[in-house]
Protein backbone atom coordinates (compact mmCIF):
# COMPACT_ATOMS: atom_id res chain seq x y z
CA UNK A 1 0.00 0.00 0.00
CA UNK A 2 1.31 3.45 -0.94
CA UNK A 3 0.67 5.61 2.63
CA UNK A 4 0.73 9.20 2.23
CA UNK A 5 1.69 11.48 5.23
CA UNK A 6 -0.05 14.31 6.41
CA UNK A 7 1.31 17.24 8.52
CA UNK A 8 -0.55 20.69 8.08
CA UNK A 9 -2.88 22.35 10.39
CA UNK A 10 -5.31 25.33 9.69
CA UNK A 11 -7.65 26.98 11.60
CA UNK A 12 -11.20 25.23 11.99
CA UNK A 13 -14.19 25.73 14.04
CA UNK A 14 -14.04 22.57 16.86
CA UNK A 15 -15.72 20.97 20.17
CA UNK A 16 -14.17 19.08 22.54
CA UNK A 17 -16.18 17.05 25.45
CA UNK A 18 -15.55 16.87 28.90
CA UNK A 19 -15.62 13.33 29.48
CA UNK A 20 -12.81 10.37 29.10
CA UNK A 21 -10.39 10.23 25.77
CA UNK A 22 -10.14 13.73 23.23
CA UNK A 23 -13.14 13.11 21.06
CA UNK A 24 -13.34 16.29 18.40
CA UNK A 25 -16.40 17.22 16.30
CA UNK A 26 -16.15 19.46 13.42
CA UNK A 27 -17.56 20.68 9.64
CA UNK A 28 -15.78 19.59 6.68
CA UNK A 29 -16.28 21.92 3.50
CA UNK A 30 -18.52 21.19 0.59
CA UNK A 31 -15.57 20.98 -2.18
CA UNK A 32 -14.12 18.16 0.49
CA UNK A 33 -18.04 16.15 0.80
CA UNK A 34 -17.96 16.75 -3.13
CA UNK A 35 -14.89 15.04 -3.59
CA UNK A 36 -15.37 11.61 -1.15
CA UNK A 37 -19.11 11.41 -2.93
CA UNK A 38 -17.40 11.33 -6.48
CA UNK A 39 -14.37 8.98 -5.83
CA UNK A 40 -16.32 6.80 -3.51
CA UNK A 41 -18.44 6.59 -6.52
CA UNK A 42 -15.62 4.44 -8.69
CA UNK A 43 -15.15 2.07 -5.41
CA UNK A 44 -14.60 -1.50 -5.98
CA UNK A 45 -12.82 -2.62 -3.13
CA UNK A 46 -15.00 -4.89 -0.75
CA UNK A 47 -14.91 -3.77 2.58
CA UNK A 48 -17.44 -5.77 4.36
CA UNK A 49 -15.23 -8.82 5.48
CA UNK A 50 -13.06 -6.48 6.95
CA UNK A 51 -15.35 -4.51 9.19
CA UNK A 52 -17.63 -5.21 12.28
CA UNK A 53 -21.00 -3.44 9.99
CA UNK A 54 -24.25 -5.06 9.72
CA UNK A 55 -24.06 -3.11 6.16
CA UNK A 56 -24.54 -4.47 3.12
CA UNK A 57 -22.55 -1.79 0.75
CA UNK A 58 -19.38 -0.89 2.11
CA UNK A 59 -16.28 -0.28 -0.28
CA UNK A 60 -12.94 0.95 -0.03
CA UNK A 61 -11.51 4.01 -1.75
CA UNK A 62 -8.53 3.27 -4.46
CA UNK A 63 -4.88 4.30 -3.08
CA UNK A 64 -5.52 7.63 -6.24
CA UNK A 65 -8.31 8.43 -4.26
CA UNK A 66 -6.53 8.70 -0.49
CA UNK A 67 -3.79 10.58 -2.27
CA UNK A 68 -6.34 13.29 -2.95
CA UNK A 69 -7.89 13.01 0.39
CA UNK A 70 -4.58 13.12 2.34
CA UNK A 71 -4.23 16.91 1.78
CA UNK A 72 -8.01 17.62 3.34
CA UNK A 73 -7.30 15.54 6.31
CA UNK A 74 -4.05 16.97 7.21
CA UNK A 75 -5.68 20.01 8.27
CA UNK A 76 -8.53 17.96 10.31
CA UNK A 77 -5.52 15.90 11.94
CA UNK A 78 -3.48 19.11 12.37
CA UNK A 79 -6.69 20.28 14.43
CA UNK A 80 -7.00 17.47 16.57
CA UNK A 81 -3.40 17.57 17.61
CA UNK A 82 -3.72 21.51 18.90
CA UNK A 83 -7.45 20.12 20.74
CA UNK A 84 -5.69 17.10 22.03
CA UNK A 85 -2.30 19.03 23.15
CA UNK A 86 -5.14 21.62 25.26
CA UNK A 87 -7.21 18.72 26.38
CA UNK A 88 -3.94 16.91 28.50
CA UNK A 89 -2.09 20.16 28.91
CA UNK A 90 0.95 18.91 27.65
CA UNK A 91 3.13 19.80 24.57
CA UNK A 92 4.29 16.92 22.61
CA UNK A 93 7.55 16.68 21.78
CA UNK A 94 7.22 15.05 18.50
CA UNK A 95 4.53 16.01 16.27
CA UNK A 96 2.63 12.73 15.13
CA UNK A 97 3.50 11.54 11.38
CA UNK A 98 0.19 10.37 9.82
CA UNK A 99 -0.35 8.07 7.33
CA UNK A 100 -3.75 7.52 6.48
CA UNK A 101 -3.88 3.69 6.34
CA UNK A 102 -7.65 2.83 5.38
CA UNK A 103 -10.53 4.31 3.90
CA UNK A 104 -14.08 3.49 3.00
CA UNK A 105 -17.64 4.70 2.14
CA UNK A 106 -20.42 3.57 3.78
CA UNK A 107 -24.23 3.26 2.16
CA UNK A 108 -26.22 2.73 5.68
CA UNK A 109 -30.16 1.57 4.72
CA UNK A 110 -33.00 0.72 6.83
CA UNK A 111 -32.61 -1.52 9.34
CA UNK A 112 -28.70 -1.55 9.39
CA UNK A 113 -26.47 -0.93 12.11
CA UNK A 114 -22.99 -1.13 13.44
CA UNK A 115 -22.45 -3.28 16.43
CA UNK A 116 -20.05 -1.91 19.41
CA UNK A 117 -16.74 -2.20 18.03
CA UNK A 118 -13.07 -0.07 17.83
CA UNK A 119 -10.13 0.23 14.90
CA UNK A 120 -6.89 -0.53 13.76
CA UNK A 121 -4.45 2.49 14.10
CA UNK A 122 -4.12 5.65 16.19
CA UNK A 123 -6.69 7.59 15.11
CA UNK A 124 -10.13 6.84 13.47
CA UNK A 125 -12.65 9.20 11.77
CA UNK A 126 -16.14 9.14 10.67
CA UNK A 127 -17.59 12.35 8.23
CA UNK A 128 -21.21 12.43 7.44
CA UNK A 129 -22.05 13.13 3.65
CA UNK A 130 -25.06 12.54 2.79
CA UNK A 131 -28.66 12.58 6.06
CA UNK A 132 -32.12 12.30 4.42
CA UNK A 133 -35.03 14.21 5.44
CA UNK A 134 -36.40 11.10 6.20
CA UNK A 135 -33.88 9.52 9.15
CA UNK A 136 -33.61 13.24 10.25
CA UNK A 137 -37.71 13.41 11.06
CA UNK A 138 -37.20 9.77 12.37
CA UNK A 139 -34.64 10.46 14.86
CA UNK A 140 -36.51 13.88 15.88
CA UNK A 141 -39.58 12.13 16.38
CA UNK A 142 -37.71 9.12 18.60
CA UNK A 143 -38.70 9.54 22.73
CA UNK A 144 -36.44 7.00 23.90
CA UNK A 145 -33.35 6.90 26.22
CA UNK A 146 -30.72 5.73 23.36
CA UNK A 147 -28.96 7.92 20.93
CA UNK A 148 -31.72 7.52 18.33
CA UNK A 149 -32.11 5.94 14.66
CA UNK A 150 -29.05 6.57 13.14
CA UNK A 151 -27.18 8.16 15.72
CA UNK A 152 -23.44 7.48 16.58
CA UNK A 153 -22.36 6.51 20.56
CA UNK A 154 -19.07 6.71 21.91
CA UNK A 155 -18.26 4.11 25.18
CA UNK A 156 -15.89 4.89 27.82
CA UNK A 157 -15.32 2.51 30.92
CA UNK A 158 -17.62 1.51 33.40
CA UNK A 159 -18.75 3.76 36.28
CA UNK A 160 -21.94 5.09 38.84
CA UNK A 161 -24.29 7.05 37.11
CA UNK A 162 -23.03 10.04 37.91
CA UNK A 163 -19.57 9.37 36.14
CA UNK A 164 -19.85 10.21 32.12
CA UNK A 165 -19.36 6.35 30.19
CA UNK A 166 -20.61 7.81 26.61
CA UNK A 167 -21.29 10.37 24.60
CA UNK A 168 -24.25 10.21 21.69
CA UNK A 169 -24.66 12.35 18.86
CA UNK A 170 -27.79 12.47 16.25
CA UNK A 171 -24.96 13.18 13.10
CA UNK A 172 -25.59 16.33 10.89
CA UNK A 173 -24.24 16.30 7.11
CA UNK A 174 -20.52 17.44 7.20
CA UNK A 175 -20.18 16.96 10.71
CA UNK A 176 -16.74 15.09 11.25
CA UNK A 177 -15.87 13.08 14.26
CA UNK A 178 -12.09 12.46 15.43
CA UNK A 179 -11.73 10.46 18.14
CA UNK A 180 -9.13 7.55 19.49
CA UNK A 181 -9.03 4.28 17.60
CA UNK A 182 -9.26 2.37 20.91
CA UNK A 183 -12.46 3.84 21.48
CA UNK A 184 -15.43 2.21 21.42
CA UNK A 185 -18.72 3.32 19.38
CA UNK A 186 -21.87 1.69 17.73
CA UNK A 187 -23.98 3.18 15.38
CA UNK A 188 -27.87 2.69 15.70
CA UNK A 189 -30.19 1.48 12.98
CA UNK A 190 -33.14 3.09 11.42
CA UNK A 191 -36.52 2.47 10.03
CA UNK A 192 -36.94 4.60 7.43
CA UNK A 193 -36.75 3.61 3.39
CA UNK A 194 -33.51 5.92 2.72
CA UNK A 195 -29.87 5.51 2.02
CA UNK A 196 -27.41 7.54 4.52
CA UNK A 197 -23.83 7.86 3.46
CA UNK A 198 -20.98 8.10 5.46
CA UNK A 199 -17.05 7.59 5.15
CA UNK A 200 -14.77 6.68 7.93
CA UNK A 201 -10.70 6.15 8.13
CA UNK A 202 -7.92 5.19 10.45
CA UNK A 203 -5.09 6.79 10.67
CA UNK A 204 -1.53 5.97 11.94
CA UNK A 205 1.47 7.40 13.65
CA UNK A 206 4.92 6.61 12.32
CA UNK A 207 6.40 8.71 14.42
CA UNK A 208 8.18 7.50 18.03
CA UNK A 209 5.99 7.86 21.04
CA UNK A 210 6.64 11.35 22.84
CA UNK A 211 6.17 12.50 25.94
CA UNK A 212 2.37 12.82 26.34
CA UNK A 213 2.84 8.38 27.00
CA UNK A 214 1.95 8.64 30.38
CA UNK A 215 -1.44 10.83 30.24
CA UNK A 216 -2.61 8.38 27.70
CA UNK A 217 -0.48 4.92 27.35
CA UNK A 218 -3.15 3.34 25.26
CA UNK A 219 -4.10 6.04 22.78
CA UNK A 220 -0.25 6.35 22.04
CA UNK A 221 0.40 3.06 21.23
CA UNK A 222 -0.65 0.91 17.75
CA UNK A 223 -2.37 -2.06 17.63
CA UNK A 224 0.08 -4.64 16.55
Amino acid sequence: MDERRMTETVKINVSTFNWGPCVIKLKITDDFKKLLLSEGKGNVLDFKTKLAGIIEKETGYSEESKAKVVPYMSQYLGVYDQMFEKFVNKKYERKPEYILSALWINYQKANEFNPPHDHDGKLSFVTYLSIPEKLKKENADYTGKSCGPGGIQFIYGNGPRDCVTYMSFMPEENDMFIFPAWLKHWVAPFKSDCTRISVSGNIHDSAPLNNITNFAPKYLKDKK
